[in-house]
């Protein structure tokens, strides 16, 4: 397992430890010589910066940035000395501030280390939208393979819904969006495409819903009217 995640800037960094010399007593060392803060490293006029191109950056588009990367030894009082690869993101145009990563694979590219973390953004939100929308962690269940049965069925429901979204934008050249009163979205999100595969399922009647006994004094509706209420129903359901 390779572990990925943000590093504080002033986080407590060693050199490997040294080797022990022959005959040398008491206990073997874990760490080195304290290494700089990050937070000095970023500062540093000699800091060797790569610029990188990192597609999605947190869901925008390409983002131009600067990495500077090299291993150490991570260390906290009363844990386990571990190696680790740290990674150093500057900002070029200074919009954001410098931050670090750290990575327990030493041999793993820089590149790849940034861009796994900002993968986590697609996952976090992925995780929100099945928790708000399909009930995800809110689970009535007593019996363990009950959750493990209804936890992946739900993953797959949301990939499900995503696909037919997806294929239903194409078909409308990319203009199928839902617009709210307040804003209007430049993208579709995934309480659109709930709305629309409900939509598309109340739409085949004689499939999914069967109709009430015909009446006597039956009432027209306008279409248009209709239209609103089914839209709106769509994302109150």
């Amino acid at each position: 397992m390779t572990f990925v995640t943000r590093l504080r800037l002033d986080a407590a960094l060693y050199e490997a430890a040294p080797p022990r010399r022959p005959g040398q007593l008491g206990r073997p060392r874990i760490k080195g010589e304290r290494l700089p803060n990050l937070s000095a490293v970023a500062q540093e006029p000699t800091t060797v910066w790569k610029p990188t191109k990192i597609a999605k950056w947190y869901g925008s588009g390409e983002r131009m940035i600067e990495i500077a990367s090299n291993t150490a030894v991570w260390y906290s009082t009363g844990l386990f000395a571990v190696p680790v690869r740290w990674v150093l993101v500057c900002d070029p145009e200074g919009k954001i501030k410098p931050q670090a990563l750290v990575c327990t694979d030493l041999d793993a590219d820089p590149k790849k280390i940034l861009r796994w973390f900002v993968m986590r953004w697609q996952l976090e939100v992925t995780f929100q939208e099945v928790r708000k929308h399909l009930g995800f962690e809110t689970q009535r269940q007593c019996s363990e393979l009950a959750i493990r049965r209804t936890t992946p069925a739900l993953m797959g429901l949301f990939s499900l819904l995503t696909l037919f979204a997806h294929r239903r934008m194409v078909q409308a050249s990319g203009v199928l969006r839902g617009q709210s009163g307040c804003y209007h979205k430049a993208h579709p999100t995934f309480a659109d495409a709930l709305a629309l595969v409900r939509k598309e399922l109340w739409a085949q009647e004689e499939q999914t819903l069967y109709g009430s006994a015909a009446q006597t004094d039956t009432i027209k509706v306008p279409r248009a009217y209709v239209e609103r209420l089914t839209d709106a129903l769509c994302y109150a359901a």
